[in-house]
C-alpha cells in the first residue's frame, strides 16, 4: 500500500516538478553556457546506457555537441518508467481541487497587517467595550459584591450607547444611500428596515435616565424604578420584530440583483461594519430585548438585603418578561401567516383546516426524504407540511406542497435508530456512502388515513433530528388534549333545546333522522 501511494504521487506531481527543472535549467544555459542543466545530466546516463547496445559505427557517427534537450519527450519517457496506479474518479477529482486550492493558497499571499491597523479604524467602537466600570474609577471602597453590581449596571449603560451607535450606521450607512441611489425603492425599504427608526429616540430616552443615575463617585444607586418605568416603551419592538420574518424574505431576494449585492458587499468589506452584513444589525435590537432580562438577573444577584432595589427590581424582571413573551408570541404568529401565504397547493385535498387554524410554527427546516430529495418541512402548531421550495416573479419564494400534509393529532412518531434500513424504500446510495445503512432518520405517519403513506425523513445531524422529535412530541400531545378538550365540551349547554335530539343521532342513522324530521 505504501508503495502504491508513493507511486501515485509521483505521477500526479512529475510533470509540474519536471516542468520547474526544465524552467531553471533554460535560465541556467543562459546566464553560463558551460554551466550543465540538470535535465542534461539525465540525458547523459540514458546515452551511455545506450551506447552500451549501439554498433560501433554507429557511436563513430554521434555528435553529442548538436544534440537537443526535449523536456516534454523525457517527462513522457520518464512517466512511463513508473507503473501507473488506478485511483477511483471521486479520489482524483478530490486531489486536482487540493492541488488547486494548494497553488492559490502559495499565490495570494495575506495582505500586510498596516492595511488593518487600529489607528485607521472607524470612529464606530466594536460591540465588545473592553472597558469595565473600575476602569472609570481612580478609587473606591466597595465591596466585591457592591462592584459585581455596578459593573452590570455599566454594561448595561455602555451596551445602550453602543446599540444606538448601531442604528445610527444603519440609518445613515444604508437606509438613506440605498434610497438616494435608488438601490431599492422606498417601499422596499420601508419593509424592510421595519420601524428601526423609532428604536432609536427610545434607547436615547433610557440611556439619558440611566447616565442621570451615576453620582458624583460614578455610582449607580437605585435603578429599579427606571427600569420598571421605562420597560413598557419596549411594545414598540412587536412592531418591529413581527415585520422581520417578510423584511429577512425580501432582503433575501433583493440580493440577487447586482446593484444590491455590490452595495451590500462593499459595505461589509468597509471598517465601520465590523464584518457584519446589513442583516446582522437590523437583527442587533432583538437581540437586546432578550438580553435586558439576564442583565436584570445578575443586578438581582448582586443587590444586597435592604437595598432599594431589593423589591423593584423583581417586578421589573417580572415586567421584561411578560413584554419578552408577548414579543415572541406575536412573532410566531405573524411567521406562521407568512409561511402559510406561502404555501402552494396543487390539490384541493392538500388544504387542510389544520393548518389554517394554526397559530405558530414550532419549527420548520430542510430535511430530505428516503429518495434523498431536500424538502423544507414546516411543523405547524396543528399540522406538519412537506415542501419543496420555489421561486415567484410575484410573490418570491414560495414552497409547493409536496405530497399530503398530516395533522398532528393523527401523527404517529417513529425514530429509526441509526444504522438501520429506513423500510418502504431505502435512501439512495448518493447521500449514504453507498449502502442502506442510514443515519439521522425518523419516521412519521398518519392514524386512521390509509391513503397517506408514511413519510421517512432524514435530518442532517443527531442534533437536528433530536430537535425535530422533541418538538413533533409536544405537537403531537399538544394536539391530542386540544382534539380530546373539543370532544368534550359541553355542547348542549349551547344548542337549541330543539335541536337538543339531532346529537343523539349518527351520520348512518337515515331511519331516526327520518323519525325525527317527522315530529
Amino acid at each position: 500500500m505504501e508503495v502504491e501511494e508513493a507511486g501515485e504521487t509521483k505521477s500526479s506531481w512529475l510533470g509540474e516538478t519536471h516542468s520547474v527543472i526544465c524552467d531553471h535549467a533554460g535560465k541556467k544555459r543562459k546566464q553560463d553556457s558551460t554551466s550543465e542543466p540538470v535535465i542534461r545530466i539525465i540525458e547523459d546516463e540514458e546515452e551511455e546506457e545506450e551506447g552500451e547496445n549501439m554498433p560501433a559505427h554507429m557511436k563513430d557517427s554521434e555528435e553529442p555537441s548538436n544534440k537537443r534537450v526535449k523536456p516534454v519527450s523525457k517527462s513522457n519517457s520518464l512517466t512511463g518508467v513508473i507503473t501507473p496506479v488506478k485511483t477511483p474518479a471521486l479520489k482524483r477529482i478530490g486531489q486536482s481541487i487540493s492541488r488547486s486550492i494548494s497553488f492559490r493558497t502559495d499565490a495570494r499571499p495575506l495582505p500586510p497587517a498596516p492595511l488593518r491597523s487600529r489607528g485607521k479604524a472607524s470612529s464606530f467602537p466594536r460591540r465588545r467595550n473592553s472597558q469595565c466600570w473600575s476602569d472609570t474609577v481612580e478609587s473606591h471602597d466597595l465591596t466585591a459584591k457592591e462592584i459585581k453590581r455596578q459593573e452590570v449596571i455599566y454594561e448595561l449603560t455602555q451596551g445602550e450607547k453602543q446599540l444606538i451607535e448601531d442604528l445610527n450606521l444603519v440609518k445613515k450607512v444604508y437606509y438613506e444611500p440605498m434610497l438616494k441611489l435608488d438601490i431599492m425603492t422606498e417601499s422596499e425599504l420601508g419593509q424592510i428596515f421595519g420601524t428601526l427608526n423609532s428604536l432609536i429616540p427610545l434607547h436615547e430616552d433610557l440611556l439619558d435616565r440611566l447616565e442621570r443615575l451615576r453620582g458624583s463617585e460614578k455610582t449607580v444607586g437605585e435603578v429599579g424604578p427606571t427600569l420598571l418605568d421605562w420597560f413598557p416603551c419596549l411594545d414598540a419592538y412587536i412592531t418591529y420584530c413581527c415585520n422581520q420574518v417578510g423584511a429577512k424574505a425580501l432582503l433575501d431576494q433583493k440580493k440577487h440583483e447586482k446593484r444590491v449585492e455590490h452595495f451590500l458587499h462593499l459595505c461589509q468589506e468597509s471598517s465601520f461594519s465590523r464584518k457584519l452584513d446589513l442583516w446582522s444589525f437590523l437583527d442587533l435590537p432583538r437581540s437586546r430585548l432578550v438580553k435586558y432580562p439576564l442583565l436584570l438577573k445578575e443586578i438581582q444577584k448582586c443587590t444586597p438585603p435592604e437595598h432599594p432595589d431589593e423589591e423593584t427590581i423583581p417586578e421589573a424582571l417580572d415586567k421584561i418578561h411578560d413584554i419578552v413573551g408577548e414579543v415572541n408570541k406575536k412573532t410566531g404568529e405573524a411567521e406562521c401567516q407568512f409561511y402559510r401565504r406561502g404555501l402552494m397547493y396543487h390539490e384541493e385535498s392538500q388544504r387542510l383546516p389544520e393548518i389554517q387554524q394554526s397559530r405558530f410554527l414550532y419549527c420548520h427546516g430542510e430535511l430530505k426524504n428516503n429518495k434523498g430529495q431536500r424538502l423544507h418541512v414546516f411543523l405547524f402548531e396543528l399540522a406538519v407540511v412537506l415542501t419543496r421550495p420555489g421561486e415567484d416573479r410575484d410573490l418570491g419564494q414560495v414552497f409547493h406542497v409536496y405530497r399530503q400534509p398530516l395533522p398532528n393529532a393523527l401523527i404517529n412518531l417513529e425514530e429509526i435508530p441509526d444504522g438501520e434500513a429506513a423500510g418502504g424504500g431505502t435512501f439512495r446510495g448518493a447521500f449514504t456512502g453507498g449502502n442502506d445503512k442510514v443515519k439521522n432518520c425518523f419516521r412519521v405517519s398518519s392514524r386512521g388515513r390509509s391513503k397517506v403513506n408514511p413519510y421517512c425523513l432524514q435530518a442532517n445531524d443527531s442534533f437536528s433530528k433530536q430537535q425535530w422529535i422533541s418538538c413533533l412530541r409536544q405537537a403531537i400531545v399538544q394536539a391530542r388534549d386540544r382534539t380530546a378538550q373539543t370532544s368534550q365540551s359541553p355542547l348542549s349547554l349551547h344548542l337549541d333545546p330543539a335541536l337538543c335530539h339531532i346529537a343523539d343521532l349518527s351520520l348512518s342513522s337515515d331511519t331516526d333522522m327520518a323519525d325525527h324530521t317527522s315530529r
